[in-house]
């Protein structure tokens, strides 16, 4: 391993305009005031809470999908609380949404903990296992920053290797340690698609090979861009295996089988809602309004919404408020 400071993938075009947003964050410029709540809701069976009607909260949320309806369940469930809620939901990458909660632009969201960890942290190895993962940033946030981190959801948008239904039947492999069994018996047999950033860092192809115990040489590797290894997967012509996002809508649109890490070899990126400290001491009562979202957020769940959004084009705000309906925590107002 080298002395460099590494990050998670996902975070190298973050990573990138991190100086330009804290600068637009911290003059005030590029950012606005925040809009309003997308679509009307009522409260739950509870009612709205009496400590919390009429106070003001900013909500902010990333620019991908699953960031922005991460944002807008927690919108929809603080204004069916009573809150009067700003919306500044599809901030410019992860950078932006971070310089806003510390400037205090934004006064909650919902945040990854590998991205917490390795990106804002600049921690150079994850721990993988999730309690611990979670417990470590959310004791490092709240002495550096005030930032307070609520039980995290078992959504888990990390990466691993995916294939069609018919190459998994022919080839029987369910996990990465069945991957590594395949490269190692017939290489030929386990081509895999993945992007230039996945194929040459620590964190990605060679440390999956070391840990799994396969020669990543040996193995041939067509190097294409995200967007494109979702589709080439679920054809397989040109590869039997892709580098997926486990939460992404495509692996369900597409119908791709995910393989499990075994030996979690890849970070964890918990799905987990962030808010400034001062907000949570003046408003305890938050933290008991959004805890529902730990029981009803999942994987499973989330590929489904995901999935609405991106391969069947539904609005992102109609498919949040559609989901916290059906599960009773709010009315359409």
């Amino acid at each position: 391993m080298t002395a460099t400071r590494r990050r998670p993938l996902r975070a190298l075009t973050r990573s990138l305009a991190a100086g330009l947003a804290t600068v637009l964050v911290a003059t005030g410029c590029g950012l606005s005031d925040g809009g309003s709540v997308p679509l009307p809701v009522g409260p739950g069976p509870d009612g709205t809470v009496a400590e919390l009607e009429g106070v003001r909260i900013t909500v902010g949320g990333k620019d991908f999908t699953e960031g922005v309806l991460a944002s807008y369940f927690v919108e929809f469930l603080l204004a069916a609380a009573g809150m009067d809620v700003s919306d500044m939901s599809s901030l410019a990458g992860s950078n932006s949404f971070r310089q806003a909660m510390i400037t205090g632009q934004v006064d909650i969201g919902m945040e990854y903990t590998g991205t917490a960890w390795m990106s804002y942290m600049g921690q150079e190895e994850p721990i993988r296992d999730p309690q611990g993962q979670w417990e470590a940033v959310r004791d490092a946030d709240l002495e550096e920053n005030d930032i307070r981190w609520m039980p995290p959801t078992t959504v888990d948008n990390t990466y691993s290797f995916a294939l069609n239904r018919e190459a998994a039947e022919r080839t029987g492999v369910r996990t990465l340690s069945d991957y590594a069994d395949l490269v190692r018996s017939d290489p030929s047999a386990a081509v895999t698609c993945m992007e230039t950033e996945f194929s040459v860092r620590r964190d990605g192809w060679p440390g999956l090979a070391d840990t799994y115990g396969f020669d990543a040489q040996t193995v041939p590797v067509p190097i294409m861009q995200p967007g494109i290894i979702y589709q080439a997967t679920a054809v397989g012509r040109e590869c039997t295996f892709g580098e997926v996002y486990v939460t992404d809508g495509r692996v369900k649109g597409l119908d791709l089988v995910v393989l499990e890490d075994d030996k979690r070899f890849f970070p964890v990126y918990n799905l987990a809602t962030v808010i400034r400290g001062e907000v949570l001491d003046e408003h305890p009562e938050i933290e008991e309004v959004l805890a529902p979202l730990v029981d009803v957020l999942t994987n499973e769940v989330m590929v489904d919404l995901n999935m609405r959004v991106d391969v069947d084009g539904e609005d992102p705000a109609q498919v949040a408020r559609d989901f916290l309906v059906e599960q009773g925590l709010v009315t359409t107002g």
